[in-house]
């Protein structure tokens, strides 16, 4: 069983593109736990919160792939991971907590989203200008770079995007 990771700035796609690779799979995708509680909490959070955020995606994460592995699935799919939640530290302060720095619970694989889409504000989302999205890329590229993950970079829209992402997925699969 692979676990395979969305990864990206913000408005790149990945819940769309994860619901549609989920269906073609047939297997669970994890949602954003992030997005659940800034919806519920709002958006003025500090570094605790986000620690929080991400100790709940992990946990997520990890009930999902033990499911999965129960149920002999070849895939699970997890919509983020505390990977991207340490970037938002570093976007929104500039630093990291160090539970960050102890996580080792990667993925198999990481999509990364490029910003090749149009940004579109949902009402959660924060940078919306060019140079925010490229600096925020670049520090998700320098997270997977820095861990030393198997990453693809996934760009192009609509069916484009969505056969680069199958592309990288069943490279990892015939492994």
């Amino acid at each position: 069983m692979k676990r395979i990771c969305l990864h990206g700035p913000e408005s790149t796609g990945k819940s769309t593109l994860a619901t549609r690779l989920a269906a073609h799979f047939g297997c669970e995708v994890v949602p954003e736990y992030g997005r659940a509680y800034c919806e519920a909490h709002g958006t003025d959070i500090g570094m605790a919160e986000l620690v929080h955020i991400a100790e709940a995606q992990d946990a997520m994460n990890r009930a999902a792939a033990v499911r999965a592995a129960e149920l002999h699935a070849p895939l699970v799919l997890f919509d983020t991971d505390p990977l991207i939640t340490e970037v938002w530290a570093q976007m929104m302060f500039g630093q990291s907590d160090r539970w960050f720095t102890g996580f080792t619970g990667y993925a198999d694989l990481y999509l990364l989203l490029d910003i090749d889409l149009p940004f579109v504000d949902d009402g959660l989302r924060v940078y919306a200008k060019t140079e925010e999205r490229q600096h925020f890329f670049e520090l998700c590229k320098s997270e997977l770079d820095a861990r030393g993950v198997r990453y693809a970079l996934v760009r192009g829209i609509g069916d484009a995007r969505f056969y680069a992402a199958l592309d990288a997925i069943h490279k990892v699969l015939a492994n």
